[in-house]
């Protein structure tokens, strides 16, 4: 098999039924290997020729080579994965971000195929599918033990053909089945509006390729809807991620000067250390999307809404800000996928999604199986947190990748919930409808727009003293930038 001189980086969370982390064309060099393990290759070879001759019925050679690549590959952690034919179309239609599917995200867990997010507005979300459901059947076939890439070619269909999923939601006796009718997922990028006059909510769902070109019109309408915008809420919550050139542009609008390191990048191969800046290079390859944006964009108060749900580009994002002190990161403990995927293509249609190296934050942290710690930690309702019950991290993945030099057990800082807490979390959810974001229900909007304000917010319950923010500004005092420095370089 001929390698392709073309690479791609990826970011995302989990594995997405049509919503896969998009790529970043880069070029990595060829690590000089160290000897090859004879005795383990020939002993793979000798498996590989019993099983032609003494298997009770033949297998195709491809079959056979194909199932070993993506076994090698998955065993190293949930993000790595071999891309047939089909995986390698699906994850290119799932750049532009639109796809036919139910709009789920998964991750493999356990054996089983478990729900991280519903994507919003897709026929999953609208079923009812919760995080922390898991997913025991697909059209009648048991998935035990079943890859999160065969889920997903199950999943997807044909535009009105239906899939029957069997869910099994922790804390409930019996297993619900729902028929769901597969649609083209389009999942829309940036949405905008005033919430109350002087104040503005702009979220992103997703980062796609016209992410950028979305996020300047929308701003530019806030703009010239009301020019002096007292707040800006910048809403991140259960964003999966996606590209990467998405996230440095998104810092790149809010950030005052654009020779800020963004993120960088630490793996194994020299290449895979990296930094990146908020320069129009590193997130558009021709134009600039961010050219014209509102001049205010760089100096109005902001508040960033995060959750468990927030992965990947959108931890980079809250991670860029909160470090730079632009902005109050506010809401609860993020996903925590801070690793990068390199796309290696074997052949013309077949290609590999290998982890190369983990995301830090300008300041150096770790995001990787960490997350991105809120500033004022606020939960998603005045009754508690419940979601956070359910919500499946990536500490909380088989095989997931340590941040850097800490033990697994130690990456998260939130206690794992106890059944109890689960069954009381699913017992107030049960008849709750989701929260619209941005509706007049949010109550974590409500507290970003009671901090812009000076009033008192509400923060989680438990929440120790010396984990309390400093208090909110008063009423009508300036919000001044602290001077913005790039981090020293390691």
């Amino acid at each position: 098999m001929g390698m392709k001189a073309k690479h791609f980086g990826l970011v995302g969370v989990g594995v997405l039924v049509g919503v896969a982390a998009s790529f970043q064309l880069s070029a990595h060099a060829q690590k000089a290997g160290a000897p090859l393990p004879l005795d383990e290759l020939r002993q793979l070879a000798d498996v590989y020729g019993l099983i032609k001759t003494d298997y009770v019925e033949p297998v195709e050679d491809k079959k056979l080579l194909s199932e070993a690549i993506g076994g090698m590959v998955a065993s190293l952690d949930p993000h790595s994965v071999y891309l047939d034919p089909k995986a390698f179309r699906d994850m290119r239609e799932a750049v532009q971000g639109k796809f036919v599917g139910v709009g789920v995200e998964i991750s493999n867990e356990d054996g089983y195929i478990k729900v991280v997010s519903p994507i919003e507005d897709t026929p999953a979300f609208k079923a009812g599918i919760k995080p922390g459901d898991l997913i025991t059947r697909i059209d009648n076939v048991p998935v035990r033990n079943m890859s999160s890439d065969e889920a997903i070619k199950r999943m997807r269909g044909k535009v009105g053909s239906k899939v029957t999923l069997t869910i099994a939601r922790p804390g409930e006796d019996k297993p619900w089945v729902v028929p769901i009718a597969r649609q083209e997922i389009k999942v829309v990028s940036v949405k905008a509006k005033m919430v109350e006059p002087g104040y503005a909510w702009l979220r992103i769902s997703q980062f796609q390729e016209n992410t950028l070109d979305e996020l300047a019109k929308k701003t530019k309408e806030l703009y010239a809807e009301q020019p002096d915008i007292k707040g800006l809420v910048l809403d991140l919550r259960n964003d999966p991620g996606g590209l990467l050139p998405g996230a440095i542009g998104v810092s790149a609008a809010f950030l005052p000067q654009p020779d800020q390191v963004i993120v960088s990048t630490k793996g194994q191969v020299a290449d895979s250390n990296q930094e990146f800046y908020g320069r129009r290079e590193f997130y558009a390859q021709r134009g600039d999307p961010l050219a014209g944006l509102p001049a205010g964009l760089k100096s109005v108060p902001m508040v960033v809404l995060v959750n468990g749900g927030s992965a990947s580009a959108s931890e980079i994002v809250a991670g860029a800000l909160q470090d730079y002190q632009r902005a109050i990161v506010m809401g609860s403990r993020t996903f925590g996928k801070g690793s990068v995927q390199t796309l290696r293509q074997l052949s013309e249609d077949t290609a590999i999604k290998l982890t190369t190296a983990r995301y830090y934050t300008p300041k150096g942290r770790p995001i990787q199986a960490t997350g991105i710690e809120p500033d004022m930690r606020v939960d998603e309702s005045a009754e508690g947190d419940l979601l956070n019950a359910l919500r499946v991290r990536e500490a909380d993945l088989q095989r997931h990748l340590a941040a850097e030099g800490e033990k697994k057990e130690a990456a998260s800082r939130d206690q794992n919930p106890s059944l109890a807490q689960q069954q009381r979390a699913l017992a107030l959810l049960k008849d709750r409808k989701p929260i619209e974001f941005g509706g007049q229900d949010d109550f974590q909007l409500a507290q970003a727009i009671k901090h812009f304000k000076g009033l008192p917010v509400q923060l989680a319950r438990g929440v120790p003293d010396e984990d309390k923010p400093a208090p909110a500004p008063l009423p009508g005092a300036e919000h001044k930038l602290p001077e913005l420095k790039a981090p020293p370089k390691k």
